[in-house]
C-alpha cells in the first residue's frame, strides 16, 4: 500500500474512535444518569473523569491530527514529504494523547469510582446509624480475597450505594475509553512509521499521475494502429 493511501485510511480510522472517547467521557459526568453529580465534580466524580481523558487525551488531540493526516493521503499540498513530515509530528501528538486516555483508563478501573458508602470496618453490609461518605472504597486490594482486585468479586461491588449502579456504570465506560484509545495508540504509531517511510520514499500521488498519463498515452497508440489496419484491409478489398 502505498504511504499516502495508508495515512488516507489511518484518518478516517481515527475520526469514529476519537468521537467514541469524547461520548464516553461526556457520559461519565452523569453516573446513575443524574446531573447532581456533576455540579459537585471533584467530590462525587472519580478523579480521572475530571482530567478530561477522553475528551482531551483521546478526542481533540487525536481528531485534529487525524484530520491533518488524513489529508495527507489525499492529492493536493499536504500530499507530498513536507505533508508526511507534518503527519509524523500529529501522529505524535495523536499517540500522546491516546497513550494517557490509556493510562488513565486503566488506572480508573483498577481503583474503582467515587461512590457514597458506609465506613463500615468489618463487614459489607449497612446499618441506619452509618454515616454515607464519598470516597473510593474499592481501590485497596481486599483482605477478605487474597488482596485480589475488586473486579474479580461482584459481590464487593453492593459497598456503593450511591450513585445507583455506579461501578458497572464506570466499568462499562472506561473499558470503551480503554479499548478505543488502544487503537489510536497502535493507528498513531503506524503512523509514525509510515509517515517516515513517506518522508524518505515520497507518496504515491505522482506515480498514479504518471500511471493515468502512461495509460492514456498507450490507448491513442492503440487506437492510432487499430485505425491503420482497417484501412489496409478495405484498400485490400477494392484491389
Amino acid at each position: 500500500m502505498c504511504t499516502g493511501k495508508c495515512s488516507k485510511f489511518i484518518g478516517i480510522a481515527l475520526y469514529p474512535f476519537s468521537v467514541i472517547c469524547m461520548l464516553a467521557n461526556a457520559f461519565l459526568y452523569f453516573p446513575g444518569w443524574s446531573v447532581e453529580y456533576a455540579e459537585l465534580a471533584g467530590e462525587k466524580l472519580t478523579t480521572e473523569v475530571t482530567t478530561l481523558l477522553g475528551i482531551v487525551g483521546g478526542g481533540i488531540l487525536v481528531l485534529i491530527p487525524a484530520i491533518q493526516i488524513h489529508t495527507t493521503g489525499r492529492k493536493g499540498f499536504c500530499g507530498n514529504r513536507c505533508g508526511m513530515f507534518l503527519s509524523i509530528l500529529c501522529a505524535a501528538i495523536g499517540l500522546t494523547g491516546s497513550l494517557f486516555c490509556l493510562c488513565m483508563s486503566v488506572v480508573a478501573i483498577h481503583r474503582g469510582p467515587v461512590c457514597g458508602y458506609y465506613n463500615t470496618n468489618t463487614t459489607l453490609s449497612t446499618t441506619g446509624n452509618d454515616t454515607l461518605i464519598w470516597g473510593r472504597p474499592l481501590q485497596d486490594p481486599l483482605p477478605q480475597y487474597n488482596n485480589q482486585n475488586y473486579i474479580y468479586h461482584k459481590d464487593t461491588w453492593s459497598i456503593c450505594v450511591e450513585p445507583e449502579d455506579v461501578v458497572e456504570f464506570n466499568l462499562i465506560l472506561f473499558s470503551i475509553l480503554l479499548g478505543s484509545s488502544s487503537f489510536e495508540v497502535i493507528l498513531c504509531f503506524i503512523q509514525l512509521l509510515n509517515g517516515l517511510f513517506g518522508v524518505i520514499c515520497g507518496t504515491c500521488n505522482k506515480k498514479d499521475d504518471m500511471d493515468y498519463k502512461d495509460m492514456d498515452k498507450d490507448s491513442s497508440v492503440y487506437d492510432d494502429k487499430d485505425t491503420a489496419s482497417i484501412c489496409e484491409k478495405k484498400v485490400a478489398i477494392c484491389e
